[in-house]
């Protein structure tokens, strides 16, 4: 609690300070030959006019500069001329060697300065204080003049007071104005919620300049025609209404940033409270800072002396330095969880990596960055401030519109494409393609952007001179290289999107042109797959030469790669090339039935270099094209069902001609069957006359693919029709002989029934045999049997077959 309170008497301090040094006892040290040499160094412009008005501090300055004059040229007799004997071989030395000045030397010379310059200003400002009650010091100064005093405090704080409250009422007026871009932005979470966001925080951040403008305005009124002379305004009103407008522009930055009091115009992910912490820390900071050294420190150089000027700029920055430090340490690990916690929803690796890197850092960057405004304040006084300011806002431009840009890029890469349904059915390809380049085209995007922003921040603090960098040819030729392979990229992707978006479109079946056939799928998907190839060659080719790299070995190694790999591979070779022929030559396609280095089934799957088949047992082939001679395609335009069908000797040809043509007809009523018949059967007549049968050719034309189908039908109606009709279709008949003695007579045949007892039993019995297996006196000398198959089984003949004959055979 007492640490709040002394934070909260730090925002008036500098003004307390302004007041207390205003008092009689200001005019007491200018009697000080050194403060007064130091005083004429150190007073503005507009400073020693007003004194030049004033016949008394005219005459009193004129005094001073004889003064100094006199003293100058006695200490140039005295001093030995000893810089003009060094030799210029060792001014040279000297200058190279603070030239090449290591880093440690730096840091020791920083550090050194840095403790001489502390230590003369707390002696200085020791001197001072004590010179300022002298008896001396009052005798030699003017009689203090208590009404111009009073005159003068009272415009200075008329122009304080009236800034304040017109920037106080402006900012009133303009609140509603916050809170409408507010709701505005928070209304509407749709795809230009982000975009919607980003303008009402610029045009926010505009309205907040345009309000520090009219107020500091309003303060130049005040100072011109409310306070001292009409139509004049003095120095330290001037310096005040200045830092007034660049500490709230610095403020109003910190305030775009956080937005304490409007959610909606919060750029980046927290809560109100966290939100209205680090706002009123960092505007405190700013404030205290801002209007110490400039507005305070300048007032004290200029009224009592600069050693206490300088001491009164070195109590400050300690005071924000220490205040800084606690406010880090006491977040340290709060904000260290917030980023990991961000790392951990990261979209990019990178930046996961980044913010992990930070989270463990932050505190130290920070610490290091109020120890370097710390020390810079002190080492360089005059040059800090515009110094470490410049490069602030820098910074927190850079952060805010680089974080500003991320989080669109986020949410834009977060939402994914969409088409229209007509368009995505056309083309069923294009919406995933465009869901994975987009993304990673703003991926790309954002890390350029990250890398960009580290640029324009290490430009702030002098680490890297990014404007002269620009400007110099290293810098020209990045930044052309960078947007040449962008543009090479671009314009491939775009060649890639249309010609495989073009395919597609002839791919897809609910185009005009409609389901496209097997050749033009397997075509169109070579092209595609060679246009992808070539593109990403020239690609990378291109990219290259752009880069710098001499691409001309590189073709040349990769062509006598190439020549290697074409002798070495020649199978390959001759693969590629017999398969790019075959395609040429449609020759075969996907869901053909054909025949391929020996193997016949289905072309499942059709490369540049082989054809996958599948045969009739499920069995899957891959047969190289080199091993290719002859295709031969079942399913090409139309097939022809060709059958052969035997009768008996005996059997009437005409007739059997006949019975063909009416299973034909009965299969042209078949409804599964008939729409595969294209043509009427032809019957060529016979072919054969072979061992055992007259065998009839039968044509039948059918359409691709279905010629086994209709075979099977058609074979199963000849069958019935056959029997139906009493026509014989041959099978091999065997003639069993038992032989005879010399006297003619045969000798018994001993059969055994052994299948089907019944039925033999009974055929024996109506043969004349007895059930025992003997023959009969009536038999024969031998005996006949029909054997079905291959002979596996064998039955005994019919009576009819039988001849009556003793001893005949059929």
């Amino acid at each position: 609690m007492a640490l709040m309170k002394f934070l909260r008497w730090l925002r008036v301090l500098p003004f307390i300070m302004l007041l207390a040094l205003m008092m009689p006892t200001a005019h007491a040290a200018s009697g000080d030959a050194s403060a007064a040499e130091q005083q004429a160094q150190q007073t503005p412009y507009a400073t020693l006019a007003d004194m030049l008005e004033n016949e008394q501090t005219r005459q009193q300055l004129i005094d001073q500069l004889r003064q100094l004059a006199t003293s100058r040229t006695e200490n140039a007799a005295d001093q030995p001329a000893v810089a003009e004997e060094q030799p210029v071989q060792s001014r040279e030395a000297s200058e190279s060697e603070s030239e090449v000045m290591s880093l440690p030397r730096q840091v020791a010379s920083v550090t050194q300065s840095f403790a001489e310059n502390v230590g003369s200003m707390v002696t200085g400002a020791i001197a001072a204080i004590g010179a300022l009650g002298s008896d001396s010091a009052a005798a030699s100064g003017p009689a203090f003049d208590t009404g111009a005093f009073l005159s003068a405090l009272l415009e200075f704080a008329l122009v304080v007071v009236g800034t304040v409250v017109a920037f106080f009422i402006f900012r009133r007026l303009a609140g509603p104005l916050f809170a409408r871009a507010g709701h505005w932005v928070q209304r509407d979470d749709g795809p230009s919620y982000l975009l919607k966001r980003v303008i009402a925080i610029v045009l926010s951040l505009l309205v907040d300049i345009v309000v520090i403008v009219l107020a500091c305005v309003a303060g130049y009124a005040i100072g011109l025609f409310g306070a001292g002379d009409q139509g004049s305004i003095a120095t330290r009103q001037s310096l005040f209404i200045n830092a007034f407008a660049i500490i709230e522009i610095v403020k109003a930055l910190i305030r775009m940033v956080f937005a304490a009091r409007y959610e909606g115009l919060r750029p980046f992910a927290m809560s109100a409270d966290v939100a209205r912490y680090w706002n009123t820390r960092l505007a405190l900071l700013v404030g205290f800072v801002g209007y110490g050294l400039m507005v305070a420190v300048p007032i004290i150089n200029n009224i009592v002396s600069s050693a206490l000027g300088q001491f009164a700029g070195l109590v400050i920055m300690v005071v924000t330095w220490c205040y800084a430090l606690s406010v880090i340490l006491s977040n340290r690990r709060d904000l260290h969880d917030r980023l990991l916690e961000s790392a951990s929803h990261a979209s990019l690796g990178f930046f996961a990596v980044l913010q992990r890197i930070l989270a463990k850092t932050w505190h130290l960057l920070a610490i290091a960055y109020f120890t370097v405004l710390l020390v810079m304040s002190q080492v360089q006084p005059e040059q800090a401030l515009p110094y470490i300011s410049r490069a602030t806002v820098q910074t927190l431009l850079a952060f805010a519109v680089g974080g500003i840009v991320s989080a669109l890029l986020t949410r834009l890469i977060g939402q994914r494409v969409a088409l229209p349904q007509n368009m995505s059915s056309r083309l069923p390809l294009l919406e995933k393609r465009l869901n994975a380049y987009v993304p990673n085209a703003l991926k790309v995007i954002r890390v350029i952007l990250l890398i960009i922003v580290a640029l324009v921040v290490l430009d702030a603090w002098r680490v890297f001179d990014l404007t002269g960098w620009l400007a110099s040819e290293a810098g020209i030729g990045t930044v052309a290289m960078i947007v040449h392979v962008s543009i090479i990229l671009l314009i491939a992707a775009l060649i890639w999107v249309t010609l495989a978006s073009v395919i597609e479109h002839r791919l897809s079946p609910d185009t005009g042109n409609g389901e496209p056939s097997a050749r033009e799928r397997t075509l169109l998907s070579l092209f595609r797959n060679a246009i992808a190839i070539a593109i990403v060659t020239l690609t990378v080719m291109i990219v290259l030469s752009q880069i710098g790299i001499n691409i001309g070995p590189l073709i040349a190694g990769a062509g006598v790669l190439g020549l290697a790999i074409g002798f070495g591979a020649q199978k390959l070779v001759q693969d590629v090339i017999t398969g790019v022929f075959i395609q040429l030559e449609n020759a075969m396609n996907t869901g053909d039935v054909v025949t391929a280095g020996g193997v016949v089934g289905t072309a499942e799957r059709l490369t540049i270099r082989s054809v996958g088949i599948r045969d009739l047992s499920g069995t899957y082939h891959v047969v190289p094209f080199s091993s290719v001679d002859v295709v031969s395609n079942y399913m090409r335009d139309f097939a022809n069902h060709v059958g052969e069908y035997g009768i008996a000797y005996r059997e009437n040809v005409d007739y059997a001609i006949e019975q063909l043509h009416k299973a034909f007809e009965a299969l042209k009523a078949d409804e599964t069957v008939a729409p595969n018949i294209l043509d009427e059967m032809t019957v060529p007549g016979v072919v054969a006359l072979a061992d055992s049968s007259v065998n009839i050719r039968i044509v039948i034309k059918c359409a691709p693919g279905t010629q086994w189908g209709v075979g099977r039908a058609f074979n199963k109606l000849v069958k019935e029709h056959f029997d139906a009709a009493g026509i014989e279709i041959p099978f091999p008949h065997t003639t069993l002989y038992f032989g005879q003695d010399k006297n003619g007579d045969a000798p018994p045949a001993n059969i055994h029934m052994i299948e089907n007892h019944d039925v033999l039993e009974g055929q024996a019995s109506a043969a004349g045999q007895t059930p025992g297996g003997g023959r009969t006196p009536a038999a024969g000398a031998g005996s006949d049997r029909r054997k079905e198959g291959d002979g596996d089984h064998e039955r005994l003949p019919d009576s009819d077959e039988v001849d009556d004959s003793t001893g005949g055979d059929r």
